[in-house]
């Protein structure tokens, strides 16, 4: 029996590179996210310059899985939506029978996200508390349950420089709000109590930072022009997505725990990416 990887977030971006990855690693292979074809439109989504939803689908990326020949699962879900959360880790396990790993990648991306401070609005932080706290406890809880009973388990959560540290410039000169540094910094603290209470039980928790990642996303936040000057700075989306796969399978993963992983530096140090490569 092959070993399932859970990723959400894989319509796009980082997401969809994980699975593939994990595809192309062996593994059996669900994915979650809202869109699942191409061009669907969703309340509070990022937009391309042109108004249009982001490039990117489940049904685009599971296509992708079985065309290097592997077994995939299409999991529609809501980040926002506790009862669609779970219903998620339901139909998963309903399907695969097991969840050997899960890596929390999906987030809420509204363009409020990073408001100014005295422009934030209530209603961002129930949408940040929703997206980044609440349900991705939800999920990781009862996906940890089915983890403790198969003996074992891995969890990767992918955070953001911007939960572990102050912006360097305000939010409408193109630093963060409160509302995404808020989210972020708690999404950081749950590995740690993760591999504290859980660890030996045979569950696995790792915080991971993609760094900056030349995404779909980040194309839409600051445009083709701000990714090519980026780009010495830069990784793609493949880069955090092997460090996802080592992190789940190498044995001496354990000792990243407890601490934020910076993707593309683990990616250079384990000869997993070296920054000339595209």
């Amino acid at each position: 029996m092959n070993k399932v990887a859970f990723i959400t977030g894989a319509s796009r971006g980082i997401g969809r590179a994980a699975a593939l990855a994990f595809a192309r690693a062996g593994f059996d292979v669900a994915i979650s996210a809202r869109t699942l074809e191409e061009g669907e439109r969703h309340p509070h989504s990022l937009r391309d310059p042109s108004g249009a939803p982001l490039a990117g689908s489940l049904n685009g990326t599971a296509a992708a899985i079985r065309d290097l020949g592997g077994r995939v699962l299409v999991v529609p879900m809501d980040l926002l939506d506790s009862d669609s959360v779970l219903a998620a880790c339901k139909t998963v396990l309903a399907g695969f029978g097991r969840i050997d790993v899960l890596v929390n990648n999906a987030i809420y991306q509204g363009s409020d996200l990073n408001a100014d401070f005295l422009k934030l609005q209530p209603e961002t932080l129930e949408r940040m508390f929703q997206g980044y706290i609440l349900n991705p406890f939800l999920l990781t809880r009862a996906v940890a349950e089915s983890m403790l009973e198969q003996g074992g388990g891995v969890v990767i959560n992918v955070t953001s420089g911007a939960g572990e540290s102050d912006p360097p410039v305000a939010a409408e000169k193109g630093g963060w709000g409160y509302a995404y540094g808020a989210g972020k910094a708690a999404v950081s603290r749950l590995s740690g109590i993760i591999a504290t209470e859980l660890g030996e039980a045979g569950i696995q928790a790792y915080t991971l930072n993609p760094g900056v990642v030349t995404t779909e996303a980040l194309k839409a936040t600051i445009g083709d022009q701000g990714v090519i000057a980026l780009r010495a700075g830069s990784a793609p989306p493949e880069v955090p997505a092997a460090v996802m796969l080592w992190l789940a399978t190498n044995p001496h993963a354990p000792a990243w725990q407890k601490r934020t992983i910076a993707a593309q530096g683990l990616a250079r140090e384990m000869g997993l990416w070296a920054p000339s490569q595209p």
